[in-house]
């Protein structure tokens, strides 16, 4: 009984390392989301003669502007998909850990009366 309740315990560990790492994703892929919205307003904005560099490494190469706009269009949608799926993810580890969480109070209360009645 002991050694199951300790197995469920670590099993619960292991799903808050997950769920902290879904979320420190996402928190990172927001971040970029938002820089690439800002880049994609300062485009728009832009007029249409205005050049566009695009940072490779530690040199700027000049990029044209209907291109840059097209990554960076891409960029977001990518980011805004991996976002979703992180969202996912993050529910189901979330009910993952509520299940163990329950899981694990029987197995506590269970312990308890066993060790009672001993």
């Amino acid at each position: 009984m002991e050694a199951k309740l300790e197995k469920e315990v670590a099993e619960f560990q292991s799903l808050q390392k997950d769920y902290s790492k879904a979320v420190s994703a996402r928190s990172t892929l927001e971040s970029q989301l938002k820089e690439n919205e800002m880049v994609q307003k300062e485009i728009k904005n832009m007029k249409s003669d205005a050049t566009v560099y695009k940072l490779i490494g530690p040199v700027l190469v000049k990029q044209d502007q209907q291109e840059a706009a097209a990554n960076v269009s891409h960029r977001i949608g990518a980011i805004s998909s991996e976002i979703k799926r992180l969202e996912a993810q993050i529910k189901t580890f979330e009910e993952k850990q509520e299940a163990k969480k329950m899981e694990i109070v029987k197995l506590q209360t269970a312990f308890q009366q066993m060790r009672a009645s001993s």
